[in-house]
C-alpha cells in the first residue's frame, strides 16, 4: 500500500545536463578488479546467509558483512605461462546473527563455512583461471550482531524498520559515455568476447573521458599469460580487443571517432627482455598488482560518475531488509528511470535522493528530494503528479528490492 504522507520536495535544477558540458569523466571498474571482487565476495556472503536464515527461520535476520578487504597475492609471468606464488588473501567482516535462542536451545549458525562456501563459488561462477582453492585463502570475522541493532531490523517483518541514518542517490538516464563505458566492460566480459578473444582477462577497468565532442576509452584488460605465447602475440590481442571495442562505440557514437586505448602502461621496445606488459595468471591484477577495499569501487549503477550526485555507501554486503545503505540507493535509480519513462521524456535529466531515519519503517522515509532539469523553463503540473505518483507506488512495493536482491536482479555495483 503506497504511504501519501511521504514527504517529496521537487525542484528544478538551473546547471548544465551532463550531456551539454564540455568535460565528462565515467569509470567502471570490471568484474576481475579487486575492488569489484571484494565487493562481489561481500554481497555473496550476504545472500547465502539470507538465504540459511530464511531457510532454517523463515526470515533474514540481522547482518551487515560490508567490510571486506583484498590483498593482492604475488605471482609470476611470462609469455606463455606463469605461476602463483603467494595466494590473494580475502576478508570478510561484519556483523551477523551467530546464534539463535529457540525453545529447545541455542542453535549456532554454521556462518564461516557459510561465507567461505559463498566467496568460493563466487570465484568458480566467474573466472576461468582463478582456482578458488589454489590461488586464495578466504578468511572471515564476524561477531554477534548487537541486541539493539538486531532489534531494531527484527522488530516488525511486515515492514522492516531502517537500521540506520542514511541516504540513497540515484538518477536517469545514462549520458552516451556513461552508456559506452558500461557497455564495454559488459561486453569484454561476455562469453561471446571471451570466445573470441580468450586472452582477455576478467580484470578489465573501463576509463570514458569527453572533451567536447572527442571522445576516449581507456582500457586496462590483464592478459593471459599463458594463452600468450610472444610478443607479437600480445600486440596482436591488444589490437583485437581495441577492435571489438571500436565496433561497439560505433553504434553508440555513429557521428564522432572514438580514441580507444588498451593497456596504455605497456612498454615494448626493442629487447624482448625490456618489455614491460600486462600478463596476468589469473586473469585479475589482484594476483600481484593490486589490493580491493569494499565500497572503492562502482556505486549502485555500476558506474563511477563524477559529473553526477553520488552516494558514498557501499552496498554489497549489507542485508537487503533493511539497510537503506543499500535499499534506497537501489529505490532511487529505479525510481529516476521510471519518472524520466513516465513523464514523457519532458525532462533531460532526473536526480533521486532518499533519507531515511533510523528505527522508522522503510517506507517512511524522513524525506525524498526529486531534483529534475526540465525540456523548458519549468516543469507541468502534470509532470509533478506523476513525480509523486512515482515516489508513492515504488514505496508501496519497497520490500520487492529484498527479493530483487536475493534474486541477483538488482544493479548493486
Amino acid at each position: 500500500m503506497s504511504n501519501r504522507n511521504i514527504r517529496v520536495k521537487v525542484e528544478t535544477l538551473s546547471t548544465k545536463p551532463v550531456e551539454e558540458q564540455e568535460t565528462e569523466f565515467v569509470e567502471r571498474k570490471g568484474l576481475g578488479h579487486p575492488d569489484y571482487m571484494i565487493d562481489s565476495a561481500c554481497e555473496a556472503a550476504s545472500v547465502a546467509l539470507s538465504k540459511y536464515y530464511l531457510e532454517k527461520f523463515g526470515y533474514i535476520m540481522h547482518h551487515n558483512v560490508d567490510k571486506g578487504l583484498l590483498v593482492g597475492g604475488r605471482a609470476v609471468n611470462w609469455f606463455g605461462g606463469g605461476r602463483i606464488e603467494e595466494p590473494i588473501y580475502i576478508l570478510i567482516a561484519g556483523r551477523a546473527t551467530t546464534v539463535v535462542k529457540t525453545p529447545t536451545g541455542d542453535v549456532k549458525i554454521p556462518y564461516g563455512d557459510i561465507i567461505v562456501n559463498a566467496v568460493k563459488e563466487f570465484i568458480r561462477s566467474k573466472f576461468r583461471f582463478l582456482n578458488p582453492d589454489e590461488h586464495l585463502v578466504i578468511d572471515y570475522k564476524v561477531r554477534q550482531s548487537s541486541p539493539d541493532l538486531k532489534a531494531v531490523v527484527e522488530a516488525n517483518k511486515s515492514m522492516p524498520l531502517a537500521n540506520d541514518t542514511s541516504f540513497g542517490v540515484g538518477f536517469y538516464p545514462l549520458t552516451k559515455l556513461e552508456q559506452l563505458v558500461l557497455e564495454t566492460e559488459q561486453y569484454i566480459n561476455s562469453p561471446t568476447f571471451k570466445k573470441k578473444i580468450p586472452e582477455s582477462g576478467e580484470d578489465c577497468k573501463v576509463m570514458g573521458l569527453r572533451l567536447g565532442d572527442e571522445i576516449h576509452l581507456t582500457i586496462a584488460d590483464g592478459i593471459i599469460s599463458s594463452l600468450t605465447p610472444d610478443r607479437d602475440h600480445y600486440i596482436s590481442v591488444k589490437e583485437h580487443i581495441r577492435e571489438e571495442v571500436a565496433e561497439l562505440a560505433s553504434k553508440i557514437f555513429p557521428d564522432r571517432d572514438v580514441g580507444i586505448y588498451v593497456n596504455t602502461a605497456d612498454r615494448i621496445g626493442g629487447d624482448p627482455k625490456e618489455d614491460v606488459v600486462y600478463l596476468t595468471y589469473t586473469g585479475s591484477s589482484a594476483e600481484h598488482g593490486d589490493d580491493g577495499n569494499t565500497g572503492r569501487g562502482n556505486r549502485a549503477n555500476g558506474l563511477i560518475t563524477p559529473n553526477r550526485q553520488m552516494s558514498l555507501e557501499a552496498t554489497a554486503g549489507k542485508n537487503p531488509v533493511s539497510h537503506v545503505g543499500k535499499i534506497y540507493n537501489v529505490l532511487a535509480r529505479i525510481m529516476a528511470e521510471k519518472i524520466y519513462n513516465q513523464t514523457n521524456q519532458e525532462l533531460k535529466e532526473v536526480y533521486v535522493r532518499i533519507l531515511s531515519q533510523i528505527g522508522k519503517p522503510i517506507n517512511e522515509p524522513l524525506s525524498v528530494s526529486v531534483q529534475v532539469i526540465p525540456q523548458g523553463a519549468s516543469i507541468s503540473s502534470n509532470v509533478l503528479n506523476e513525480i509523486n505518483g512515482v515516489v508513492y507506488e515504488e514505496f508501496g512495493k519497497i520490500t520487492r528490492i529484498t527479493e530483487m536482491v536475493l534474486r541477483g536482479e538488482a544493479q548493486l555495483f
